[in-house]
C-alpha cells in the first residue's frame, strides 16, 4: 500500500457533488496491490507503485469534489509479518515518496496528517512525516490521514492507557469518561467519525481499521483491485452510500 509520488493535478470534473449529499469523512482500505501484480508475473512492489498511482489520483479526486476529510490504510501494524523484502522495499518506497511529497503536494490545499505510531519507522522516515505535517498544517482544504504502522486495537489500546494515566495523575475523573471523551483520545480526535468506507479488491473484512470510529458507518466493497481503482469508481461508491438510510440505530 505504498503512497505518494511525482503526479500532476487530477483535472478532475467530476459533477458527482451535484447529484448527491457528499459525505464528509471517506475512509479506504487500499487493498489489493500485491494481487494485481501476481496476475501479472511481477514483484509485489510493482504493484505497490501502482497503487500509488491511484493513491494520488484518488486523494486529488476526493479534495475537488468536496470531500473534508479523506482517511486511507496504507501500512497496519499487522503489515510488519510480511516477507522481509517486501517490507524493506515497502520503506524504501515510503521515503521516496515522503521526500517527493514535500514538493509534489506544494501546491495542493491538502492537510496531511499520519496516524499510527510512528515510533516503529526510522528515525528518517518520522522526520519526513513530520516535514510533511508541518509543511500542509496552515492549509484550509481537505485534511488527508495517512494510516501508517496503524492498527485499530492498538489504537484503542493506546487511548485506554492514556486515559488511566490522565486519571491517575488527576487530570481526568472517571465520572467524565463517555464516548465524546474516548473519542478525543483517538487519532482522528476532533474529526468526525467517517460516513462512509470503501473496500476495493472484494473483501469482506475490515481489518483492524477504525473499528471505534466505524460504529455507524456505511461500507461498500468494490470487487476491483487497487490500482485499477478508478474515479468512476469513486463516483459509484457515493452513489451507494447517497441510496443508503442512515438510522444510527433508529428506525
Amino acid at each position: 500500500m505504498a503512497l505518494f509520488g511525482k503526479s500532476k493535478k487530477s483535472g478532475a470534473s467530476s459533477d458527482i457533488s451535484k447529484e448527491i449529499i457528499m459525505p464528509a469523512h471517506v475512509g479506504i482500505i487500499m487493498d489489493g496491490n500485491g494481487r494485481w501484480a501476481k496476475k501479472r508475473g511481477l514483484p509485489r512492489k510493482a504493484g505497490h507503485r501502482e497503487g500509488a498511482k491511484t493513491f494520488r489520483t484518488i486523494t486529488r479526486y476526493c479534495s475537488d469534489i468536496g470531500i473534508k476529510y479523506l482517511t486511507v490504510y496504507a501500512f497496519s501494524t499487522e503489515n510488519w509479518k510480511r516477507p522481509e523484502d517486501e517490507v524493506g522495499a515497502l520503506m524504501g518506497l515510503f521515503k521516496s515518496y515522503l521526500e517527493e511529497a514535500l514538493s509534489d503536494f506544494k501546491d495542493d490545499d491538502i492537510v496531511v496528517r499520519f496516524i499510527g505510531d510512528k515510533s516503529g519507522f526510522s528515525p528518517e522516515l518520522q522526520t519526513l512525516m513530520n516535514e510533511n505535517e508541518e509543511s500542509s498544517a496552515s492549509r484550509k482544504g481537505m485534511v488527508l490521514n495517512i494510516a501508517m504502522n496503524y492498527g485499530s486495537r492498538d489504537e484503542i489500546v493506546r487511548a485506554v492507557k492514556n486515559i488511566a494515566f490522565d486519571v491517575k495523575s488527576g487530570k481526568l475523573d472517571e465520572s467524565q469518561i463517555d464516548s465524546s471523551l474516548v473519542s478525543n483520545y483517538m487519532y482522528t480526535a476532533g474529526q468526525p467519525d467517517p460516513d462512509l468506507i470503501i473496500r476495493p479488491s472484494g473483501e469482506y473484512r475490515i481489518s483492524n481499521f477504525m473499528l471505534w470510529q466505524s460504529a455507524y458507518t456505511e461500507f461498500v466493497i468494490m470487487n476491483k483491485l487497487w490500482p485499477d481503482f478508478t474515479t468512476n469508481d469513486m463516483d459509484e461508491a457515493l452513489r451507494i452510500f447517497a441510496q443508503r438510510n442512515r438510522r444510527y440505530g433508529g428506525v
